[in-house]
């Protein structure tokens, strides 16, 4: 992130904008048509990433102009206003610009004006206090593992989504990560801070600009966590788009037991340990399914039980207390009994190799209805178009497998499985498969083949660690120093691992993670995991915008959804714009679901045959302050809500 500083010359017109009212929640102007875009002049700096990133999360349509272009066309007026159908149209409804002076003088007056005429607000993604931005620079300064403070106003104006305090992180003490202008109000401006920091305010509105003095990129999570309120504040509430935080898990291999790793030997039990080194394998008891159970209703989170029936034995006490509470649990076909369905494996060479044959057709089609089977005599609520394979296998997988297995796609046609999953840190994007198509899932790095803190530490330590500290040196450059095997876990993986789940989730990332069921055994290692991603959302949300917890069939729909949206928004197939408080959406593409947000007291409404309005009930659902949804419409369809 690059950090500068600026003189107080005031731009050409920049006295105008101290003229404007300054209040956060200043409206849109009456009797002119405002479409729903935003205009984003771009140089390509972190500040405004964070902005288009965060529209690209949500889906909120936005045309940008490349400032880093030498020979660019100037801007106009009529490439940001003109009239339709007798009445003056906005082309956008909110404008980003790096800073407050990126365009030249003559282009920053038709810019001003064009925002005056039509109630239209900016961000300037990053800037020094000065004169020109109504400010006066009381510090500068690294920030990393400071606090930031959304001010009453703030949560008015378009963050009440967050509690108050924001987290500035300090991932690498070695490193300075985030930097910062803290200002106060300049004498004779008026200034609306919005979010503080120690000495002054890092984020404020003078006239219609809102102005950010806090240098950001759009990974990291203070961006993620202000990112929506930016948006809000910007749109004044009102865009295409839709916004949720997002988290799912997974659990493998529930009724079978997982092999252990072996600390003595640095190996894992029935895979790489020597034949004579064996280990009880691990598997989950009757009381562990009780903690799980108690677990989910304290925290309003539900896993998916990815299950084996091969596991499920008749007299087993873990059998028999997961179908006692079968409703308790969401349930993922994992395959009958686990088995690789990829290419036939030779392990005559290490590491192993694919012959020239693959599992037949009739293999898959068996190992996903026999699971389907067991699950419908148990009367185990089953989804038989999800699907699990284990360890992803029959899709492709480097550097063994560089395609799917030939007879995958037909088997799970035959089978009826439309969504089936994919490792995110080998394919991160949805793919069809066949009929077919993938979600992703992150793993977790709680291993598979542990079941206590002593023994996840000595496998990190193994690879994560150097050869001089004991470690596999695979590790290369980025290794660690050695854990500590009784406070490792504890003070070191578990705010990691919570860290990167938590990334996830306010990056809005549907994708769901996994782990598995040996993790959920003897020590119980993925609760802390949870319980600190969990702990760490709940302080900075509130209770109005809860983690959203879905299937992976709803997953699959969100992905259908979102990738058709970017292609209408491209196409430019729906209008949408909004006049004298009412909201018209148009789609003149084919049918289509529409993702849209509103302020929480926006109606969904119906015309008279007299053209007369009739609200017929709230639009969409709440979430945070607002109302949000997918609206379907079909070829020429319009949606008319009204927003006050």
């Amino acid at each position: 992130m690059s950090r500068f500083k600026k003189g107080l010359a005031v731009g050409a017109s920049a006295f105008l904008l101290a003229t404007l009212a300054a209040s956060p929640a200043a409206a849109f102007s009456s009797n002119v048509r405002i479409d729903l875009r935003v205009l984003v002049f771009n140089d390509g700096s972190a500040g405004v990433g964070v902005l288009t990133s965060q529209m690209d999360r949500e889906g909120v349509p936005y045309d940008t102009v490349d400032l880093t272009q030498p020979n660019r066309p100037p801007l106009t007026a009529s490439a940001l206003s003109d009239t339709v159908g007798g009445r003056a149209r906005a082309k956008y409804n909110g404008v980003v610009m790096p800073r407050e002076d990126a365009l030249a003088p003559a282009e920053m007056t038709i810019l001003n004006a064009f925002e005056q005429t039509f109630g239209i607000r900016q961000v300037d993604a990053y800037t020094a206090p000065s004169a020109a931005v109504g400010l006066t620079p009381v510090w500068s300064g690294i920030l990393d593992g400071s606090s930031l403070q959304v001010t009453p106003a703030g949560k008015a104006a378009g963050f009440g989504y967050l509690n108050g305090i924001v987290p500035v992180d300090n991932l690498d003490s070695t490193v300075d990560e985030s930097y910062g202008y803290m200002a106060v109000a300049a004498p004779g401006a008026v200034y609306t801070p919005l979010v503080n920091g120690h000495s002054g305010s890092v984020i404020g509105v003078y006239g219609n600009q809102l102005i950010v003095t806090l240098a950001m990129n759009q990974y990291q999570a203070v961006a993620q966590q202000l990112g929506h309120g930016l948006i809000t504040w910007l749109t004044q509430g009102i865009h295409l788009g839709h916004w949720r935080n997002w988290f799912s898990l997974h659990a493998d291999d529930v009724f079978l037991p997982d092999s252990r790793w072996n600390t003595e030997h640095n190996c894992t039990t029935g895979d790489d340990c020597p034949p004579s080194v064996q280990l009880p394998d691990i598997r989950m008891t009757a009381s562990d399914v009780t903690a799980l159970i108690a677990w989910q209703n304290a925290n309003g989170v539900k896993l998916e039980l990815a299950f084996n029936a091969e596991g499920a034995v008749t007299g087993d006490p873990l059998t028999a207390q997961l179908l006692a509470n079968k409703g308790q649990f969401r349930w993922l076909n994992h395959t009958y009994s686990h088995p690789y369905l990829g290419c036939v494996q030779d392990f005559t060479v290490v590491p192993w190799q694919c012959s020239a044959t693959f599992v037949p057709q009739a293999d898959i089609r068996a190992q996903i209805a026999d699971n389907v089977s067991w699950a419908q005599a148990k009367g185990v609520s089953l989804n038989r178009a999800e699907l699990v394979t284990g360890e992803h296998s029959g899709l492709k997988s480097l550097p063994q497998m560089p395609s799917d297995n030939p007879y995958l796609a037909p088997a799970l046609a035959q089978a009826g499985v439309t969504i089936i999953a994919s490792d995110a840190s080998r394919e991160p994007l949805p793919r069809p498969v066949g009929a077919a198509t993938t979600v992703p899932r992150h793993p977790m790095n709680i291993f598979y083949n542990v079941a206590t803190k002593a023994e996840e530490v000595d496998e990190y330590n193994w690879i994560y660690n150097s050869v001089a500290d004991g470690g596999s040196g695979i590790c290369g450059s980025q290794c660690i120093p050695p854990l500590s095997p009784v406070t490792g876990f504890d003070s070191y993986i578990v705010p990691i691992e919570a860290r990167i789940a938590y990334g996830h989730v306010i990056s809005g990332d549907p994708r769901p993670h996994y782990a598995h069921q040996s993790n959920l055994a003897e020590d119980r290692i993925l609760y802390p995991v949870l319980d600190a991603l969990l702990a760490r959302y709940r302080a900075a949300f509130t209770t109005a915008t809860p983690v959203v917890n879905p299937r992976m069939s709803e997953i699959a729909a969100l992905q259908a959804q979102q990738k058709a949206w970017r292609a209408a928004v491209a196409a430019r197939t729906v209008e949408a714009y909004l006049l004298n408080g009412r909201l018209t959406i148009v789609n003149r593409g084919p049918a289509l679901a529409i993702p849209v947000t509103v302020p929480s007291s926006t109606q969904i409404v119906l015309l008279s045959l007299l053209g007369i309005e009739i609200l017929v009930g709230p639009y969409g659902s709440v979430y945070g302050a607002e109302r949000s949804g997918w609206t379907t419409l079909s070829t020429n369809a319009q949606q008319l809500l009204r927003v006050t």
